[in-house]
């Protein structure tokens, strides 16, 4: 079953656009009307619908190692940072992951992009 992905408000729309492009299920913050939610809403809210939540945005980081540390569910988080891939790379890579990956891989860990150095 393929993975879903849920777009953290900042990430440029090139790359919710190549991912639809290649039939990837993306929904962003902005569609589901949660771009003024704060992180740990938006994450509670990526896990309620069953998708990875994809961030450039640090503070994710802190906040899923403190759910970790205090056994709180999260659906997952895919990470890169702002200057750590291409767009081309990023699409590629999360193309491999919603639609080889398994929801239990991903639950309540933060996978860093790019998969490949």
């Amino acid at each position: 079953m393929p993975l879903s992905i849920y777009m953290d408000v900042h990430i440029p729309l090139v790359i919710t656009e190549g991912l639809r492009r290649r039939e990837i299920d993306v929904l962003t913050s902005q569609e589901d009307g949660t771009a003024e939610l704060d992180d740990e809403a938006l994450l509670d809210r990526a896990t309620i619908l069953g998708r990875l939540l994809f961030t450039q945005d640090q503070d994710f980081l802190g906040l899923a190692a403190s759910r970790q540390g205090s056994g709180i569910a999260f659906a997952g988080i895919l990470f890169v940072h702002q200057q750590g891939a291409s767009i081309g790379q990023i699409i590629d890579d999360i193309e491999l992951i919603a639609s080889c990956g398994e929801p239990d891989e991903f639950s309540n860990r933060v996978t860093y992009l790019p998969l490949r150095a």
